[in-house]
């Protein structure tokens, strides 16, 4: 219909490009008068069918692109307030980078050349670089949203150490290269992963079916290999002389408010991301299965944040005497069991996904004390929320998925959870797709960021983490910056010998002669503070 309104001048109506197509099949005058009707009906309603498709996937689409400002809330709210502007611009770059790594390379890697009728499979799609010969432009949107969201995952693990040089690098080369080959093997029907794919793995392949594993295993790892090379903020974990501190510090977020503004957001986002994933409104029984997917996102969001702040109430009252509701394992444990419902959001019951998100919720507490006790820092707790309950949401479908909701969703069932009668080939499927996720990404990002750190470009100075990179990198910070680093008159330790003393640490775990003054050492008074 479309090319009919674009090669008739005069029929810029769906009606007028639809009578106009009947007649160039042939001799309307030689047709009866009922099926002449029944072919403009067809065509009628196939056009509007095709504008409403597109309609619900721009709607979703701006959805899961708003999920960037819930992104940057939530950084915003966790860091201290002299690194904000560097917070918020990497999350802006996130965006922008995605945009265009995925419009050049991203989008060819990941689902150039599709062909539902073939059973060839491809470890990397060959097509369509820079959108040449890509008609379903819509597509291309939902995808870039996502690939942008899986990036922007890491942005917050990295906060207040990151230098932006690193930043650019890595977010080009996992929107433009290491997510889009995870996404074709999983999404694309020539990956060797994909459920709809004429000759599935193990005749079922792997059941994702909004990105559980392809967006949030991918970005979750990938924060855990950042992070852990990176190192933790100074004073996080150690002293400024490298010794390990007896309990950690805290540094809380400037601001609570733009954390649960930040974390309502991404859920809002979250209904666009899963009902999107079913990429059509119109088709036949399409509009149960969106509205199972979002009534499932609701339910396990409910379920892990009553899951994560009860929990957490527990353990503080059986090891202080006396317990407390955290706002943040609340906040978390919310995201965590969204993650969680995401790879199965379309195809197990709702009953399914309060358990979902109620274990979702328990894995979220023990993987954040966790990488308190192995003494990594992530500063937004996203290899928690992302990472861990990423794998649980994956094997969560081959526990709970329904073969009614299967047959809806993907039009057949060859397998179904374990616990639903199934017979354990999907669940087998689906660790084979955690296994070659998890190896992928490690595989790549792991020498990239050991490569970052051998050329000096990964973490920022001592003295410009003391300061702040918004002095650093932007010129001027939002908050009020205490240029006086401890009692310097009196002891004779200058901001600017501390500066270079700071410098002189490649890691925050070395350990640096200390000082020495004619009295007592600065790091013996209790009003030295960084």
């Amino acid at each position: 219909v479309s090319s009919a309104i674009i090669n008739n001048a005069d029929a810029m109506t769906v009606y007028e490009a639809c009578k106009a197509m009947i007649a160039d099949a042939g001799d309307v005058s030689s047709s009866s008068q009922t099926d002449y009707y029944d072919s403009m009906l067809q065509c009628i309603g196939t056009s509007n069918a095709k504008s409403i498709d597109v309609f619900f996937l721009i709607y979703c689409s701006s959805l899961v692109f708003f999920m960037q400002a819930g992104f940057a809330m939530l950084c915003a709210g966790c860091v201290q307030l002299k690194n904000v502007q560097n917070s918020m611009l990497k999350n802006l770059l996130d965006a922008c980078g995605a945009a265009l790594g995925f419009y050049s390379i991203g989008y060819a890697f990941a689902y150039g050349g599709m062909d539902y009728t073939s059973d060839k499979k491809t470890f990397i799609g060959t097509e369509n670089f820079f959108l040449v010969g890509v008609e379903d432009l819509m597509f291309w949107l939902f995808q870039f949203a996502f690939a942008a969201s899986s990036a922007t995952i890491v942005a917050g693990t990295l906060a207040e150490r990151c230098q932006m040089a690193a930043y650019l690098c890595y977010s080009l080369t996992l929107t433009g290269f290491v997510y889009p080959v995870v996404a074709h093997a999983v999404w694309s029907p020539q990956g060797f992963l994909n459920a709809n794919a004429v000759n599935p793995l193990w005749g079922v392949g792997v059941i994702d079916f909004a990105g559980s594993l392809v967006v949030h295993l991918t970005g979750g790892a990938t924060a855990l290999i950042a992070t852990y090379l990176l190192g933790p903020r100074r004073g996080r974990f150690y002293d400024y002389r490298g010794n390990p501190l007896e309990r950690p510090t805290e540094f809380p977020g400037h601001s609570a408010a733009l954390q649960v503004l930040g974390a309502l957001i991404l859920w809002f986002g979250w209904y666009g991301f899963n009902t999107g994933s079913a990429l059509s409104i119109t088709g036949p029984n399409q509009d149960r299965v969106v509205s199972l997917a979002a009534v499932n996102t609701t339910l396990a969001a409910a379920s892990a944040c009553v899951a994560a702040l009860v929990v957490n109430y527990i353990y503080d009252e059986r090891k202080t005497g006396e317990g407390s509701f955290s706002l943040t394992f609340a906040m978390n444990g919310t995201l965590g069991g969204l993650v969680s419902i995401t790879g199965g959001c379309g195809v197990v019951e709702p009953w399914a996904a309060v358990i979902i998100g109620f274990f979702a919720g328990l894995l979220y507490f023990s993987a954040s004390k966790t990488l308190v006790r192995l003494r990594i820092d992530d500063v937004v707790d996203a290899v928690p929320v992302h990472m861990t309950n990423g794998i649980w949401g994956t094997i969560a479908v081959g526990f709970f998925a329904s073969s009614d909701r299967i047959k809806l969703a993907y039009g057949e069932v060859n397998d179904a959870g374990v616990f639903m009668g199934g017979n354990g080939t999907l669940l087998g499927c689906q660790l084979v797709g955690l296994l070659f996720v998890f190896g992928w990404v490690v595989f790549i990002m792991f020498p990239f960021f050991c490569l970052l750190n051998y050329m000096g470009w990964f973490r920022a100075s001592a003295s410009d983490e003391v300061e702040g990179l918004d002095i650093r990198y932007h010129g001027a910070s939002t908050g009020k910056i205490n240029t006086q680093v401890g009692p310097t008159a009196r002891y004779g330790q200058s901001n600017q010998r501390l500066r270079r003393t700071l410098d002189t640490m490649d890691d925050p775990r070395d350990t640096p002669s200390p000082p020495q003054t004619t009295q007592e050492t600065v790091s013996d008074r209790s009003d030295y503070n960084i």
